[in-house]
């Protein structure tokens, strides 16, 4: 199947989820908590998408729904958001999420192959349990990567709720978060002309590659933090609910991401090992 045959399919597969998600919220059983409306939502259109992936035997299908799904909340919590939400604060975060989401949607409309190409850690998630294998591709790649991105969205949801003025946390949050977009945006524009022009074994260690083995990464954890911080600028008391988002995904960077990543490039790159030995994982530094 061409790549434009296989992005129509995906974008029809997410409208599909997107409505299936509003058909929830607006004739679907109600809670008290908008929190859990939106959630359950969340994970209708999760379903929807893993439909999908089954149809087409690639759990790849869900991949963009990461950057695709927090610009749906954001636009369902300002639709029920509080008439006194500060509304500046609410535009700043829209424009960070905004950016985040187009940039990285993008990213991965450039470099995705197409039909039937799959994630290479998915394979290795479903041998870990050969006969939950299906289980292990609802729950690992699907729902528990829609959780931890819904709970790291919970801030945006306490913006639409608050009338606390705008200040200089805003205005930090603001700086973080479009920081984070550009160096995401550099950090791969630099992987994929290295991808292009490398040899077999060649190891990318310059510009942000040189500072941090995964500065992509690192801007993705700060664009999180950048959401919580305007959620702690609109309501300090409910840091609790702030907060975990970003340290949720820190532990996932840490935990999964980059020793998958780094486990992979030693496979393929004698190399590497020297990288790792100068190379900070994560936030950047000189390095050794």
């Amino acid at each position: 199947m061409s790549k434009g045959a296989s992005l129509a399919r995906i974008a029809v597969l997410y409208l599909a989820a997107a409505g299936a998600g509003l058909a929830w919220l607006l004739v679907g059983p109600a809670t008290p908590w908008l929190v859990l409306d939106t959630l359950l939502a969340d994970v209708v259109a999760t379903l929807v998408v893993f439909a999908g992936s089954r149809l087409w035997g690639s759990s790849s299908c869900y991949d963009a729904w990461w950057s695709v799904a927090p610009p749906l909340l954001l636009a369902w919590w300002w639709v029920e958001r509080d008439p006194d939400a500060d509304p500046v604060r609410l535009g700043l975060v829209a424009l960070v999420v905004g950016l985040w989401a187009v940039r990285l949607t993008a990213n991965w409309a450039i470099t995705y192959p197409g039909l039937p190409h799959e994630d290479w850690r998915y394979p290795l998630l479903r041998a870990r349990a050969p006969r939950a294998a299906l289980l292990v591709d609802l729950t690992g790649v699907h729902l528990v990567p829609t959780l931890q991105v819904f709970l790291a969205t919970l801030p945006v949801l306490v913006v639409t709720r608050s009338a606390r003025e705008v200040g200089w946390l805003d205005a930090l949050a603001l700086v973080v978060g479009l920081g984070a977009v550009l160096l995401q945006h550099v950090s791969d524009r630099q992987l994929h002309r290295f991808t292009r022009a490398r040899t077999p074994g060649q190891v990318l260690d310059t510009g942000p590659w040189a500072w941090s083995r995964h500065p992509n990464y690192f801007g993705e954890l700060l664009f999180w933090v950048s959401v919580a911080l305007f959620g702690l600028a609109a309501a300090p008391d409910l840091w609790w609910w702030v907060l975990p988002g970003p340290v949720l995904v820190l532990a996932i960077l840490l935990g999964a991401s980059i020793p998958m990543m780094d486990a992979r490039s030693l496979e393929r790159r004698p190399g590497y090992q020297e990288v790792i030995d100068r190379v900070p994982a994560l936030v950047p530094r000189p390095p050794r």
